[in-house]
């Protein structure tokens, strides 16, 4: 049995979560592989887990990698300001019970509460496709 607390939920409302195989650090190094070989911009990699061991605490293997494309960014930014409240687009990579996990704002949840028009639904899109593509052998 382990000392860890049971999360409050593995799942919330416009959020999609899929099991990913390997460990998180392995679906890591693949997300950053895939993020790469496409041209995609990395912000930012936060260490959650390891700040959590920084004061003590104790956290699975829990990373967030944000990142995107600024021209897309911009352009939707300058449709609905209040999008840069979930912009860059994250991808959330967890551990639970020894199995990693990838998860990220579901496009369409994030298009209606911005109210953005249909064509603009395909920038946000892109996260199903790199979200899936750490699963496959050649990234694509």
């Amino acid at each position: 049995m382990s000392n860890e607390p049971e999360p409050v939920a593995l799942k919330g409302e416009g959020v999609v979560t899929r099991p990913t195989t390997g460990t998180a650090a392995d679906a890591l190094e693949r997300l950053l592989e895939v993020l790469k070989a496409r041209g995609v911009k990395v912000f930012d990699v936060i260490d959650h887990s390891g700040e959590a061991a920084r004061v003590g605490e104790h956290l699975p293997d829990t990373k967030l990698v944000l990142f995107g494309n600024p021209s897309a960014g911009t352009s939707l930014m300058q449709t609905a300001p209040l999008v840069a409240l979930d912009l860059p687009l994250k991808i959330l990579i967890w551990e639970h019970d020894s199995q990693a996990f990838v998860s990220y704002n579901e496009p369409a949840h994030l298009a209606e509460r911005y109210q953005l028009p249909t064509e603009q639904v395909a920038v946000l899109s892109a996260v199903d496709a790199l979200a899936h593509a750490i699963d496959r052998p050649d990234n694509s």
